[in-house]
C-alpha cells in the first residue's frame, strides 16, 4: 500500500514541489508566535469575566486546575478589554490562511506508514492529530461565533475554553519536538530558497518532499507571498470593527463592523435588541419600572425619576464584546454604583449581583467585583451622549463599567443586590 502511488499512504501520491522543510518551517514559526498570542489573549478574556466570583459569570463549570490563572479583573486602563479582544479576534481571523497552508504542507505526514516507528514517533503522531483536530475546532467555533452563526451543540464558552486547552497542550508538545528542527532548516536555507524540491533535510523531514514532484509553477517564496496576501486581506476586512470612522466600513467580515446603526446619540453598535431579549414596552415604562436595590440596611425601590434626583456623574467608556467588535468612548451619565451601595448601608463598596428584566438567555444576571463597584466611572447609566438611553441600549437603566466585557454591562437593570454574588 505504501508504494501504490494511487493511495495517499504512498509518498508518490503527493506531487506538489512546494512541500518541504523550508516552506513548512516558515509557516510553523509564524503560527508559533501567533497562536501563543491567541492563547494568552484568550486566557485574559476569560479572566475578564471574573468567573471565580459567581456561577452566573462562569460559563465553564468544573474547570478545576485550569482556573489557576484567574485574578481580579482591573478597571484600568478602561480600554483594556477592547484592545485584548480586538487583538484576539482579528489575529485569529488573520492567521486562517497561514493555518490552512501549514496543514496542507504537512498532510502527507498524516498518512505515512507505519503509523508509529517508535514511542517518540507515536507521541509525535498523536500530538499531530490532536493539533490538527484542535486547530480546526478552535478556529471554526471562533469564526462561527464572531459571524453570529454558531451551530455547534452546547455553549460556545465551555467548548471553546476546553478545546483551547486540548489544542494548546498538543501545540506545546508539537513545538517542543519540532521547533529545533524548524530553526535548523531556516538557518541552513536562509541565504537562498532551495532551488528544487529535493531539499537537504533530516530523514524524518523528507516525508514532506515529493520523490516525483510535478513541475513548479510558483516558487516557495511566491507561495508564502500568496498566503501572506490572504492574511492581509482578512486583516483589512476584519480589523475595522475595533475602530470608528472610515476604518469601520472596511470590516466587511464583521457583522458589527459596518457603519454605526441609526444616527444620533444612540447610533452605535449593539449586540442584543430589546425585542430579542423579550423586553416589552409596559415593563420598561418609566411610570411602572422600579429599580430594586438591596444591601446591608434593607431594600429600596427607586423610580427613574428618583434616580435622576440623585447626584449624577459622567464617564467616557467604550462597549467591547467578546466577538471582537467595540465602539469608541461613549459619554455615559448616571448614578455611581458606589453611591447606590451607600444608599443601602455599604460605605465600603462590596461585590454586587445585577439582574435584568430579561428572563431567559446567557448573562441576564451578572456579578461585579468590589473594585468595579468602587470605581468612580462605574455607573448605572440613564443617559448616553446627552440623551436618554434607547430601549436597545438598555432603557430605563443599564450598567457601564470600565474595562468590563460588554455582557457584564447589564442592560434593562431590574435589581441590584450589594454584598451578594449568588
Amino acid at each position: 500500500m505504501r508504494d501504490d502511488t494511487r493511495l495517499p499512504t504512498s509518498p508518490g501520491f503527493w506531487r506538489s514541489p512546494l512541500r518541504g522543510p523550508w516552506f513548512t518551517s516558515v509557516l510553523g514559526l509564524v503560527l508559533l508566535a501567533g497562536i501563543t498570542v491567541l492563547f494568552l489573549t484568550g486566557l485574559v478574556s476569560y479572566a475578564a469575566y471574573n468567573p471565580d466570583l459567581s456561577p452566573v459569570n462562569d460559563k465553564t463549570p468544573d474547570k478545576g486546575i485550569l482556573g489557576f490563572y484567574l485574578f481580579s479583573w482591573p478597571t484600568d486602563p478602561h480600554w483594556l478589554y477592547r484592545v485584548n479582544q480586538g487583538v484576539h479576534v482579528t489575529l485569529g481571523v488573520t492567521l486562517i490562511p497561514v493555518l490552512l497552508a501549514k496543514l496542507w504542507s504537512v498532510v502527507p505526514k498524516l498518512f505515512t506508514l507505519p503509523p508509529a516507528r517508535s514511542l517518540a514517533h507515536a507521541l509525535e503522531r498523536i500530538s499531530l492529530l490532536l493539533l490538527v483536530g484542535g486547530a480546526l475546532f478552535e478556529f471554526t467555533t471562533g469564526v462561527l461565533n464572531v459571524q453570529l452563526d454558531y451551530v455547534f451543540p452546547g455553549s460556545f464558552y465551555p467548548l471553546h475554553f476546553y478545546g483551547a486547552w486540548v489544542f494548546f497542550a498538543a501545540f506545546v508538545a508539537h513545538a517542543v519536538l519540532k521547533v529545533p528542527a524548524a530553526v535548523r532548516n531556516l538557518r541552513r536555507l536562509r541565504a537562498e530558497e532551495p532551488a528544487s524540491s529535493q531539499e537537504s533535510a533530516p530523514a524524518p523531514e523528507q516525508e514532506l518532499v515529493s520523490p516525483r514532484p510535478d513541475p513548479a509553477t510558483v516558487s516557495r517564496r511566491g507561495a508564502l507571498w500568496f498566503v501572506g496576501g490572504g492574511s492581509l486581506l482578512l486583516f483589512a476586512t476584519t480589523a475595522g470593527q475595533s475602530f470608528d470612522g472610515p476604518l469601520r466600513r472596511t470590516a466587511l467580515l464583521a457583522p458589527h463592523g459596518g457603519p454605526d446603526p441609526g444616527s444620533g446619540p444612540n447610533g452605535f453598535q449593539i449586540n442584543k435588541t430589546a425585542a430579542y431579549a423579550g423586553i416589552t414596552a409596559p415593563e420598561r415604562d418609566e411610570d411602572a419600572w422600579r429599580l430594586v436595590v438591596t444591601g446591608r440596611s434593607g431594600t429600596l425601590r427607586l423610580s427613574r425619576a428618583q434616580l435622576r434626583e440623585l447626584p449624577l456623574h459622567s464617564a467616557a467608556l467604550p462597549i467591547a464584546c467578546v466577538e471582537g467588535w467595540s465602539t469608541s468612548d461613549q459619554w455615559w451619565r448616571g448614578v455611581r454604583l458606589r453611591d447606590l451601595a451607600a444608599l443601602v448601608g455599604h460605605d465600603d463598596p462590596p461585590d454586587v449581583f445585577v439582574e435584568s428584566l430579561q428572563r431567559r438567555g446567557a448573562f441576564r444576571h451578572a456579578a461585579l467585583r468590589a473594585n468595579q463597584v468602587a470605581d468612580p466611572r462605574s455607573l448605572l447609566a440613564l443617559y448616553v451622549n446627552g440623551e436618554s438611553l434607547t430601549p436597545d441600549h438598555g432603557y430605563p437603566a443599564r450598567v457601564i463599567v470600565p474595562a468590563a466585557p460588554g455582557v457584564l454591562n447589564t442592560k434593562w437593570v431590574a435589581r441590584m443586590t450589594f454584598g451578594e454574588t449568588r
